[in-house]
């Protein structure tokens, strides 16, 4: 009862904000992402009856509080779906900095969720594993089914699912050039505080018309109305989440640096739209042909890489397991 499996963190296009149920992780409204690589979290999981407790290391060190509370939502799901009740031992890498902003508890949940349903012997489709996934982070539902993703809300397993959105556009041309800025962020927090900002009811209020107008500019191969969506939300977003009780500033001079580089770019007719998740890094959203020059125009203010998008989790060769 062992298994290895792999995920792509997010970039998210239109975010979702707040929960309805903190939970079972259940939104407020539907969210689209795509998933980035060759970033990636591979996990290998094993059930074990011997073994006295739950074991979870990732990149090698021993998770413990909320952490291993986030990780226990996911493996218990799993046992009670499975009818198991053995321990298990989990173990993940990131092939990428993690709590930057850059989609990291997406992939590792969705690696975990596959790599479990695997060793439980769930004969689950992805759709059904994103429910499992989505305990651990509600993003980790898109990035269990991958590539342009939906997240349906919901009150329940049946809706609240991930599920792979058709595109119109060569997904293979999409280049999404990150500006690394280090900075921690504490994105679950801010989700239980969004309700408390005067800014997110009017989000409610134009979210599910940006949400099909996402939809329709996607499946159009509309490069440039996608991903203006995508930059817009994110000051949305933001905006939201500096308004909190908390009054959380995520970006950083960098940050506010690319965009300006971002908007330049366009000036000069390059297809760059700059977008932010919870946190101070940035995603430019271009084509193969620019990626170079967006790159050169940021590489000042951050470090970057130059990602593709990313496929579905998927379960590994057992050669591949990490213990």
């Amino acid at each position: 009862m062992k298994a290895t499996a792999r995920a792509h963190p997010i970039q998210g296009i239109v975010k979702y904000h707040g929960m309805r149920d903190h939970d079972l992780r259940l939104p407020y409204h539907d969210s689209i992402s795509v998933c980035t690589a060759p970033s990636n979290t591979t996990t290998t999981v094993a059930f074990d009856p011997d073994l006295a407790e739950d074991t979870y290391v990732v990149d090698g060190e021993d998770l413990s509080g909320h952490g291993a509370d986030r990780v226990r939502s996911v493996v218990d799901e799993v046992r009670e779906r499975a009818g198991i009740d053995d321990r298990v031992r989990l173990e993940s890498e990131n092939s990428f900095r993690t709590n930057v902003g850059l989609g990291s508890s997406a992939s590792g949940f969705a690696a975990a969720a596959t790599a479990l349903a695997e060793a439980a012997g769930l004969d689950h489709s992805l759709p059904e594993i994103s429910t499992i996934a989505r305990r651990g982070s509600a993003s980790a539902a898109r990035a269990t089914t991958g590539g342009f993703s939906i997240l349906y809300d919901g009150m329940n397993d049946r809706d609240c699912h991930g599920e792979r959105l058709d595109t119109g556009f060569d997904e293979d041309d999409l280049r999404i050039v990150i500006g690394m800025v280090p900075a921690y962020k504490e994105t679950e927090a801010a989700h239980r505080e969004a309700e408390s900002s005067h800014m997110f009811r009017a989000r409610l209020a134009h979210i599910h018309e940006q949400i099909a107008e996402a939809k329709d500019a996607l499946r159009a191969g509309e490069f440039d109305r996608t991903f203006e969506l995508g930059e817009h939300d994110s000051l949305s977003l933001a905006a939201t989440t500096m308004t909190g009780e908390a009054g959380w500033v995520y970006w950083k001079p960098a940050t506010l640096a690319i965009f300006d580089a971002v908007r330049d770019l366009r000036e000069e007719g390059v297809p760059a739209y700059f977008s932010t998740d919870t946190g101070a890094s940035v995603y430019v959203n271009t084509t193969a042909e620019h990626a170079e020059r967006v790159e050169e125009a940021i590489a000042e203010y951050a470090d970057t890489r130059i990602w593709e998008v990313g496929g579905p989790a998927r379960v590994l060769d057992p050669a591949e397991a990490l213990f």
